[in-house]
């Protein structure tokens, strides 16, 4: 194990100090130290989920990112919350795979009740089925507690949430909504005994400071499920123009929150296929062990068979 990474699997992750030092370091030392701390806690196990668009555009808030902004005009298409049966044959035919989580994803900055309680109706008549995996997480948006309170009894078991960058640079993201007002929601997910899956989007113009930042403020938070995204430049948004991250310093992102936060399962989801590429199976060397398979909210990604077939190749084990 590298200097640095057996000083992360000592004190509980690098610090500000010298997670600036391992940027210092070349890719190789980078990379191998990343390596051995999966290992080190995951072994080759490896984490697969899915997403279902369940809502799709009309949004209310202004992200820059986001195709599914109102504020935005990208062609995608935009529907109301799909109906029941509609979202049991699409888990369903999800089954027949090693995958451990299907997430419900709907757009805008809150669901309605009525929404609510119908996600809620989904998930318990899914867990009456006697169905064990996958089990169901929710990327709702800003939810109140007794929304949050009612979904925990039909069966969600996780809620996802992100924070896009840290609260500094925040401010260039989103302006209908603020960082604190997210982390809100986190925490009441927390307080009411929901597992928590909160992380970010990078290339958005944010600098490596705001990178480190960022990592230690999810630590700070006691966040342990942290999906890390990468900008897909949608047409018809702000950040249209924006260069696509090269490769190499994706992995590097990857590689950096795994010595902040060793033990947290960092799960590779949009901008794997775009921004990576050929060289997308490189993150578990980097770090990661989870990754979303499948289609993305308004993107195609990869296929779960390929994904499967690449994880034996590397002699790694969908858990």
């Amino acid at each position: 194990m590298t200097e640095l990474a057996e000083r992360a699997l000592a004190s509980g992750g690098l610090n500000e100090e010298f997670a600036a030092e391992l940027l210092r370091r070349e890719d190789e030392e980078v990379l191998l130290g990343a390596t051995e701390l999966r290992r080190h806690f995951f072994g080759n196990k490896i984490e697969i989920c899915f997403i279902i668009n369940a809502k799709s555009g009309n949004c209310n808030m202004n992200c820059r990112f986001c195709s599914q902004s109102a504020f935005n005009s990208t062609d995608i298409e935009k529907y109301p919350f799909k109906d029941e049966q509609e979202l049991e044959d699409i888990v369903s035919a999800w089954e027949k795979y090693p995958v451990a989580r299907c997430g419900i994803v709907t757009s805008g900055g809150a669901l309605t009740d009525e929404d609510v309680e119908k996600l809620a109706r989904f998930i318990e008549n899914h867990c009456a089925k006697g169905k064990e995996k996958p089990l169901i997480c929710g990327s709702l948006g800003r939810l109140k507690a007794h929304a949050i309170e009612r979904l925990k009894q039909a069966g969600l078991t996780r809620l996802h949430h992100n924070l896009e960058s840290n609260e500094s640079f925040y401010p260039n993201v989103c302006t209908t909504q603020l960082w604190r007002d997210r982390l809100d929601t986190v925490h009441q997910a927390m307080e009411h005994g929901l597992s928590v899956c909160c992380g970010g989007l990078f290339g958005l113009g944010e600098s490596w400071e705001d990178r480190i930042q960022f990592a230690l403020e999810l630590k700070r938070e006691g966040i342990r499920n942290i999906p890390i995204n990468f900008l897909y430049p949608h047409p018809g948004t702000p950040l249209a123009h924006q260069p696509v991250m090269p490769a190499a310093e994706a992995l590097r992102i990857i590689a950096l929150f795994r010595h902040i936060i060793p033990d947290a399962t960092l799960r590779i989801c949009g901008g794997r296929v775009s921004v990576l590429k050929e060289r997308q199976y490189e993150m578990f060397a980097a770090g990661a062990n989870a990754f979303m398979s499948g289609n993305y909210l308004t993107i195609p990604g990869a296929g779960i068979k390929a994904d499967l077939a690449k994880l034996r190749e590397l002699g790694l084990e969908a858990e």
